[in-house]
């Protein structure tokens, strides 16, 4: 097993964070023509009907994350190889089940934006498994943590409703099963995996970490723009995780940093 990298060239990841921003304002493909000032209606558009046609999956992926963290409890440090393939397998499902998909208003519709995202992450993800470049192993949260489980948790639930193209709160329980968003969906699956590579830190690739975390803070970013519509200010709500939990992550690393270099002065 390799040992995570810690130290990358500091102009790497100002390249790379530039090079996101520049994806995700790619424009998106619509079989039917639409004006510059549509792009965010073309979106919301296929969103809402991407992941209808695999919400019978969607009960797997939520199994499948229970399983992989009681397997991270019982065999801690032993399970990289795994906790990253599964994390690239799905954001490679999301390419193909939330980017693209046949909507009543612009035809077919690819987000191209989200497409060449969701590709990157799963690609970079499955080479660390495949160099086996992470070691699993939950560590005790320090108190503002307990805050961030709490939100992941609430976008493993996605619990909502639309009805008559209003956003309302629905806590079913069955949806901590049958919701298609969690593992379907950037949004609602990326704080999961976010929460445990808060937890795995520093024990990760340094890489797909920070390129995941910007990834989730830039399309936080981007669905702050729930809350300027009453009828889907809850889904605003729900993103709120994505946000926060990226941010966190972000600035975790220099957090650690500090902490390092000021019990260092204090030794």
């Amino acid at each position: 097993m390799r040992k995570p990298s810690l130290e990358q060239p500091k102009w790497l990841y100002p390249l790379i964070y530039g090079l996101l921003i520049v994806v995700s304002l790619l424009p998106s493909y619509a079989e039917k023509p639409y004006p510059p000032q549509e792009t965010q209606d073309v979106i919301v558009n296929l969103l809402m009907v991407a992941v209808a046609p695999y919400a019978a999956y969607a009960p797997g992926f939520h199994l499948a994350t229970l399983v992989i963290i009681l397997l991270v409890f019982r065999k801690p440090g032993k399970m990289g190889r795994l906790v990253a393939g599964y994390m690239g397998v799905n954001y490679l499902v999301i390419a193909l089940a939330q980017s693209m998909g046949q909507t009543q208003k612009y035809g077919f519709v690819v987000h191209i934006a989200s497409l060449a995202t969701m590709l990157l992450l799963g690609g970079v993800w499955m080479v660390v498994a495949f160099r086996d470049d992470m070691q699993p192993a939950f560590r005790k949260l320090d108190v503002p943590e307990y805050g961030l489980l709490a939100l992941a948790f609430l976008t493993y639930w996605s619990p909502y409703v639309v009805t008559g193209g209003v956003v309302h709160p629905d806590f079913n329980p069955l949806l901590l099963v049958t919701s298609p968003d969690y593992g379907l969906t950037f949004c609602f699956t990326t704080p999961i995996f976010l929460m445990g590579l808060i937890l795995f830190y520093p024990q990760v690739n340094q890489l797909a970490y920070r390129i995941t975390a910007f990834s989730g803070l830039l399309y936080g970013l981007f669905n702050l723009t729930h809350w300027f519509n009453p009828d889907t200010r809850w889904m605003g709500f729900l993103h709120l995780p994505l946000l926060i939990l990226s941010t966190y992550a972000l600035f975790l690393p220099k957090v650690k940093g500090w902490m390092g270099s000021w019990r260092r002065v204090r030794a």
